[in-house]
């Protein structure tokens, strides 16, 4: 009966990252450039593989996939956390909290097993190249696509519906600048003991399993590149695979911290610098590293760019 007496949380209340009006300042410029940054490289992307033909290949179908899920990614945690930054009272309701959770975790987990695809399509092109057409052809591209999607929705929906069917009956101030597991689950009333097995069991099983894929596919990669004789070729086989690794290396590390690693009292505060590396760091990354490390893509890009300029036919 004590139980019935006491409140249920409605809203949720976010501490942010600071409340000192300098550090405020620059942070929401600093941020608005950020994603500025990330709207136009992920949506020039894009834009970029689906008006050339000479992109319509596996690689850059990976590829414009990868740039829509930063998009989305950011898009989710960025708007709400900028209109926040100068607010008195920074809260967010129930189901909003529900629904941040699930669309960001949607996104970041689909990136996860996206970013092994893209570790498969290298190593078919660099140790298969004459059976590549055949291996990737186009009803298996979207099937590396899709199985992503469906496996992040999964692990997604198992998440937030344990989180959100605990009971939350006060406080309600979340010490993080956006709805994120592990805070929330330090405000419910109730043992989240299995929550947290389920939040280390999921999300390690997705980092094992895609780092499996991408680490057994660049060992193989590797065991070719060093029987290719010519140095140039070696430089070039590793140029098209340097990009991913990058990319790879940088949202791995980041989330292994934030996830997987053993939680202490004094993380939350850690894990708010971590989680805004890559919630809207990483998503701004990504088309920098694949632009400014592909030939192709610059390739491209100038040749839209001349055309642009010259608009006068020959």
């Amino acid at each position: 009966m004590e139980d019935q007496n006491q409140t249920a949380v409605t809203e949720f209340l976010f501490l942010g990252l600071t409340d000192h009006l300098y550090l405020q300042i620059v942070l929401f410029f600093f941020l608005l450039f950020i994603y500025l940054a990330t709207l136009g490289g992920n949506l020039g992307m894009i834009t970029l593989i689906w008006i050339d033909p000479r992109l319509h290949t596996p690689m850059y179908f990976f590829l414009s996939h990868l740039s829509f899920v930063d998009l989305c990614s950011s898009s989710s945690i960025a708007p709400k956390m900028l209109c926040d930054i100068f607010a008195n009272r920074r809260s967010i309701s129930f189901m909003g909290c529900a629904a941040q959770m699930f669309f960001f975790g949607l996104f970041v987990a689909t990136e996860c097993f996206l970013l092994a695809s893209m570790a498969y399509d290298r190593y078919t092109a660099i140790c298969k190249p004459l059976l590549y057409t055949l291996i990737m052809s186009q009803r298996v591209c979207v099937q590396l696509v899709i199985g992503p999607y469906a496996v992040a929705l999964v692990s997604t929906v198992t998440h937030t519906s344990l989180t959100f069917c605990l009971p939350f009956c006060g406080p309600n101030v979340v010490n993080h600048f956006f709805c994120d597991i592990s805070p929330l689950l330090s405000l419910a009333c109730a043992d989240t003991r299995i929550n947290k097995l389920v939040l280390f069991t999921l999300a390690g099983a997705i980092g094992v399993l895609s780092g499996l894929i991408i680490m057994i596919s660049y060992v193989c990669i590797l065991v070719a590149i060093l029987r290719i004789q010519t140095a140039d070729g070696r430089r070039k086989a590793f140029s098209t695979c340097s990009s991913h690794l990058a990319a790879v290396s940088i949202l791995g590390g980041t989330l292994f911290f934030i996830y997987v690693r053993p939680s202490s009292s004094s993380s939350l505060g850690i894990n708010k610098v971590i989680s805004l590396f890559y919630t809207l760091i990483t998503p701004m990354l990504n088309p920098l590293i694949y632009s400014l490390r592909n030939k192709e893509v610059k390739n491209s890009f100038s040749r839209k760019f001349e055309r642009k300029n010259c608009p006068i036919g020959r």
